[in-house]
């Protein structure tokens, strides 16, 4: 199993109850395509690099899950077609970017 980023934005005037809505939807997903979620940091309300729509600000999720397969196709591409998410992100964890180098 591969590691991977799975960085979401949601819309930043959902409520607190459909944020976990959101949250139990998305961990759902990736344990449906075989996945497991190894962390969560949950960003809350950040400002943009650019206006999405209409919206300034986006609500971030950052998970950290391990997949075996493609998770773009099986599961990013199936949060893409919820209301609340605006931006899905995966990127595969590659250990060599995280060491120093001299």
């Amino acid at each position: 199993m591969n590691q991977y980023d799975l960085n979401l934005i949601l819309n930043p005037n959902i409520s607190a109850e459909q944020v976990q809505i959101e949250k139990d939807y998305i961990e759902g997903a990736v344990r449906n395509a075989g996945g497991e979620v190894s962390n969560l940091d949950d960003l809350g309300n950040r400002r943009l690099a650019y206006q999405v729509g209409k919206d300034r600000e986006g609500y971030y999720l950052m998970y950290t899950i391990k997949s075996s397969g493609n998770p773009e196709k099986d599961i990013a591409s199936n949060l893409r077609l919820r209301d609340n998410v605006r931006r899905v992100l995966v990127v595969k964890d590659r250990p060599e970017w995280k060491t120093k180098k001299a």
